[in-house]
């Protein structure tokens, strides 16, 4: 038993001895921590030391400058967490400046350890009087010291048509906590074409805003491009946040106690100056387009028969402004039948601007043979990186037609469309068509007297009351008026609003596609593309086509509800609301337009 005795003796001292070199291992700190560097003559100064060992012998200033109005007051504050424990004791002093001017709080001592332990100097400067002393501040007053929503613009001073990014933060100081926030009034972006880059996770940041450290969080991305030059401001974002703020007084337990309370804050106008494309050295078939870009002109058959077609394709790929400019089109021989180009984009927007290619896809049929030239064309932009304009000249392309009929070769086959080509016939024009076909009999059996004769004369006859109950069955149908409403409003909100009933439930998801079937729904009946609009620019759009007033405020309203969801909580009932009058305005829509 004594051996055992002995053993565990050693065990513990061994824990011990490891748990106190531990101990020592840990840092010591010592601070001093003021609740403001600048303040008014007549408001108060918090000031706090503060230690993570508990010492002895603690020593305070002599606070030059200022009048020692209470303290000190001691708190200590300690926890285990996750078999760790923290600990701090705080000694605070409320002060009172006693003249202007910059004073500077000099060195406390502590004994921690048998060390003596110092904090160090603050300097703190005193103004006049303020119209609001910080002793009278309210928590209100704390969440706009705290909260600053900043709009961050790539570029103040752009081209015409070139990409500016911005970014907006909430700033939010470590002494408040935010619980959640809603958008009051969302940018119009008038006089620029816009494009929202989604913030798919709101993860915390540490930063610092004007010198002192702040969390912030990404709240909206948007590229503009700018479709004017001058002055053009960007409408601020407004949102009210609501925050957890401590007070001055504590639980039993010594920690502080939070209230809550919300602050509307706002991104501020931002203004930028738009300039101007030069007019030097612009080229004459300069079409709008703004960025850095590479130009070809593609053919996806170079030799092929008189009647058969070829793709022409015109791209431009790159990066800048693809969506707002014109492509170049081909100059062609007279000869070579061209069909309306189907235009082709795979573009993406990122904070850089857009990025991708665009196409416009000719299909050519050749009606005569012959060897057809495609003559070089040329593109031109603008780089705002270089502040200059750039022609680039596509390749010549060769079409060589190896069988048709002949066409006269003393034309040229660059000749315009008014100029039509002559044909000269030669008899050999229509050799490529077969003339001589190989017909055989089909068979001695006459047609009538049989099967197939006598079901051809009486299904005629079978047929008619089939016929009756049908006309009878669709007339019942075309009196239920109420009926062939509801049967309308549900074929029109299956077509264009099927993707958002599949999201019934999922917020972001369900309004992200209830908002793009509205959007759709417009561009099939007014065949525009209304996702590029504002919602001010789509009313009027509708006012124009004598849509009802409330009709009109029920589309918007909709739209304003999917830009809301993406920020504010929005129940399965909301959801499921939103969705039966997103059916009943696209049944009244539709009567109207």
């Amino acid at each position: 038993m004594l051996k055992w005795g002995v053993f565990f003796t050693t065990i513990l001292s061994t824990a011990l001895f490891w748990a106190s070199d531990v101990s020592a291992q840990e840092e010591i700190t010592f601070e001093l921590k003021l609740s403001k560097e600048k303040l008014g003559i007549n408001e108060r100064l918090r000031a706090e030391f503060t230690m993570n060992k508990d010492g002895d012998n603690f020593n305070p200033p002599s606070f030059e400058g200022f009048k020692v109005v209470m303290g000190p007051s001691q708190s200590i504050a300690s926890s285990w967490i996750n078999g760790k424990r923290t600990y701090s004791k705080t000694y605070t002093y409320i002060l009172v400046p006693t003249a202007r001017g910059r004073f500077t709080i000099k060195q406390a001592t502590i004994e921690i350890n048998g060390e003596t332990y110092k904090t160090l100097s603050k300097t703190v400067e005193v103004t006049a009087a303020v119209d609001k002393p910080n002793d009278q501040k309210t928590v209100d007053d704390v969440a706009d010291e705290s909260l600053h929503l900043v709009a961050e613009v790539s570029k103040g001073n752009p081209y015409l048509n070139e990409a500016v990014t911005v970014i907006y933060k909430l700033y939010v100081s470590p002494n408040i906590n935010v619980t959640n926030y809603r958008s009051l009034d969302s940018p119009k972006y008038n006089d620029f074409w816009s494009q929202d880059i989604p913030v798919t996770k709101h993860t915390a940041q540490n930063g610092t805003y004007k010198g002192k450290p702040y969390r912030y969080v990404v709240l909206k991305r948007v590229v503009l491009y700018p479709q004017k030059s001058g002055k053009l401001d960007i409408e601020p974002l407004s949102l009210e946040i609501f925050v957890d703020v401590p007070t001055n007084r504590r639980d039993f337990f010594g920690g502080r106690i939070y209230t809550q309370t919300s602050k509307t804050v706002s991104a501020g106008r931002r203004t930028l100056t738009v300039k101007s494309l030069p007019e030097a050295g612009k080229p004459a078939n300069f079409g709008g387009a703004v960025g850095d870009f590479k130009f070809q002109v593609t053919s996806s058959k170079k030799r092929l028969n008189a009647s058969e077609s070829l793709q022409a394709k015109v791209e431009v790929s790159g990066k800048g402004n693809l969506k707002l400019f014109q492509l170049p089109e081909p100059e062609l021989p007279s000869s070579l039948e061209v069909y309306e180009p189907e235009y082709n984009e795979n573009v993406r927007t990122n904070l850089s601007g857009m990025e991708g290619k665009v196409a416009n896809n000719y299909t050519v049929v050749p009606s005569f043979r012959g060897k057809y030239p495609i003559p070089s064309i040329s593109f031109s932009y603008f780089n705002p990186k270089t502040s200059r304009y750039v022609t680039l000249n596509s390749e010549e392309i060769n079409i060589e037609v190896l069988e048709g009929p002949a066409g006269n070769n003393t034309v040229s086959p660059v000749a315009s469309n008014v100029n039509k080509q002559l044909v000269v016939p030669t008899g050999k024009q229509f050799h490529f068509i077969k003339l001589r076909p190989n017909l055989t009999k089909i068979g001695t059996d006459y047609f009538f007297g049989s099967n197939t004769f006598y079901i051809l004369l009486f299904a005629p006859i079978l047929l008619i009351p089939i016929a009756v109950f049908s006309f009878k069955k669709r007339e019942a149908i075309a009196s239920d008026i109420e009926g062939n409403k509801i049967k309308r409003a549900n074929r029109l909100a299956k077509k264009y609003l099927s993707t958002a009933k599949k999201e019934l439930g999922n917020k972001e998801a369900f309004y992200v596609a209830l908002e793009k079937g509205l959007h759709n729904y417009l561009k099939a009946k007014l065949k525009i593309e209304t996702s590029e609009f504002s919602k001010e620019k789509i009313t009027s759009i509708l006012d124009e086509k004598l849509v009802d007033s409330l009709d009109i405020e029920g589309f918007i309203s909709l739209l304003t509800n999917c830009e809301m969801a993406r920020y504010s909580p929005f129940s399965d009932v909301q959801m499921q609301q939103d969705y039966e009058k997103a059916s009943e305005v696209i049944s009244k829509l539709d009567k109207q337009l």
